[in-house]
């Protein structure tokens, strides 16, 4: 029997990754001998140490909140993840860390079957790695788009949660929440939209996947949105990310 391959997933609150579970079926399902774990990061000290350390991965996956302070530990970095800022994929290659993106075609392939509201803007809630990809993919897909933070950027697009309170939505189509609140075990966490200006014109997408339907999609869902969770998308990156790891 040959040697088992060693896969992982590195960030923090792990405990309900849907990776782990994605992979250690796929290997028991395909026969593959392969292990997939969780290793769960504290903070970016914790992380230059992982990566000074010994790595016997064949690969990696980089989650929240590590998949842009991941960068400078690698050797080389694909071009779309270059252009994004945000790595998600790590490949060990002849001994060298390659850091890919796979977020933001999962995200375009989720939509593929879509109806959005023509001329109409989308609107990204965060300015993470789950947002920037969220954004290149949007600009591959044609989409206009504005960031919203709670903190002050300096990009492009933005806008704060007051500006949005006060001119409204109706200038939106697509709003996807790519920030963790919502995310299990904090459930009530929820951006700061004003709920009352969701209609049936908006479609709201929440990069959350656990709970299926979390407190942003529940609210939508309440005012007539058409809504969906990133279960879809992690499924396809993660697909994405084991023809990655085996071509």
């Amino acid at each position: 029997m040959p040697d088992s391959k060693l896969y992982g997933l590195i960030g923090s609150s792990l405990k309900h990754s849907f990776s782990e579970r994605f992979f250690t079926e796929k290997f028991k399902s395909e026969n593959i001998q392969a292990v997939y774990r969780n290793i769960e990061i504290a903070d970016t000290g914790e992380l230059e140490r992982f990566f000074k350390g010994s790595l016997p991965y064949s690969g990696l996956n980089v989650t929240f909140p590590y998949k842009e302070s991941v960068i400078p530990f690698l050797d080389e970095v694909n071009e779309n993840a270059r252009e994004i800022g945000a790595v998600n994929v790590i490949e060990f290659r002849n001994g060298v860390k390659i850091g890919y993106n796979t977020d933001s075609s999962a995200f375009a392939e989720s939509l593929r079957n879509t109806t959005l509201v023509k001329d109409k803007a989308a609107l990204i809630l965060g300015t993470g790695g789950a947002s920037k990809a969220v954004a290149f993919a949007l600009q591959y897909l044609e989409i206009p788009f504005e960031f919203v933070s709670r903190t002050k950027r300096d990009i492009p697009g933005f806008k704060s949660y007051e500006d949005i309170r006060n001119e409204g939505l109706s200038d939106y189509g697509l709003i996807v929440n790519c920030t963790p609140l919502g995310t299990y075990p904090d459930t009530e966490g929820v951006v700061d939209l004003n709920f009352d200006q969701v209609n049936d014109q908006h479609f709201l997408y929440d990069l959350v996947y656990n709970p299926e339907l979390s407190t942003f999609l529940k609210k939508g869902l309440e005012k007539g949105a058409r809504i969906k969770n990133g279960s879809n998308m992690l499924r396809f990156q993660a697909e994405l990310t084991w023809l990655l790891w085996n071509r």
